[in-house]
């Protein structure tokens, strides 16, 4: 894999690699974001945080919201297979935006980035609500990814009060203990708030997306629409797309 561009800022150094025409982009060896123009599929956990957009039948979004943007891979996803009328991605790092601009083509999407640290953001923010909320935000520690916002009640409160009233929220764990540790399950209040849960993982990696909603909807419902797309059926059928969704429940 070809070093494409490299820079050390602030004490971490930054890499974006090439193998053909994908691109990664790697902060301090973290993988962060993968992205080739032409493939169905990123090949990474980002794969499974656009999923749950299809939990919504059609796939249909007035208004997307990302925190935590990387190289803005969920961006391309969301505008090949879903009705998203407006992106807005809010993302701290200054270098992860240049990537995103200059090697991720993010221009493509239309996307309305924000560079900023996203929770002083949205506390800011007082503009309309969002549909699809996707949350994404991790630093590093001796190279590994922690999350940069606590999921703690605090934080669940404020992405909920802008979640629209049929919204989607999707969050981004480094593992099962720090799902299972979310206040999601600690607090009734926010189940009620968010009634459905599930938990979404691919067999090469350790992380467990969540995703809540306020309607009720189904797996099958999920599986159901991803096969009507032929290319997405076609990565499922042949095993490279073997990902695992299961229902959340409380006290489990």
């Amino acid at each position: 894999m070809a070093i494409l561009w490299e820079k050390t800022w602030q004490g971490a150094h930054y890499q974006v690699r090439t193998a053909g025409r994908t691109r990664r982009l790697y902060t301090d060896g973290v993988f962060h974001s993968q992205y080739h123009p032409q493939r169905t599929l990123a090949g990474g956990i980002w794969d499974l945080l656009w999923l749950p957009a299809f939990f919504r039948q059609p796939p249909r979004f007035r208004r997307v919201l990302m925190l935590g943007v990387g190289g803005g891979t969920v961006f391309h996803q969301l505008q090949r297979y879903a009705d998203v009328a407006e992106m807005v991605g809010v993302e701290l790092n200054p270098i992860h935006v240049q990537v995103a601009q200059d090697y991720f083509e993010i221009g493509r999407c239309g996307a309305e980035l924000h560079q900023a640290e996203a929770g002083q953001w949205l506390q800011d923010y007082q503009g309309p609500k969002f549909d699809l909320i996707i949350e994404d935000l991790f630093t590093e520690e001796r190279g590994e990814p922690v999350r940069a916002i606590k999921a703690d009640q605090k934080w669940f409160e404020l992405l909920n009060r802008n979640l629209s009233r049929d919204g989607i929220l999707v969050m981004n764990f480094v593992s099962r203990k720090s799902l299972r540790d979310c206040a999601w399950y600690q607090q009734s209040k926010l189940r009620k708030a968010l009634p459905q849960g599930y938990q979404f993982t691919l067999p090469a990696f350790e992380n467990y997306i969540a995703c809540f909603l306020r309607q009720p909807s189904s797996s099958q419902l999920l599986r159901e629409q991803l096969n009507g797309i032929p290319a997405l059926a076609q990565e499922i059928s042949r095993g490279n797309f073997n990902f695992t969704v299961r229902r959340l429940l409380a006290g489990r």
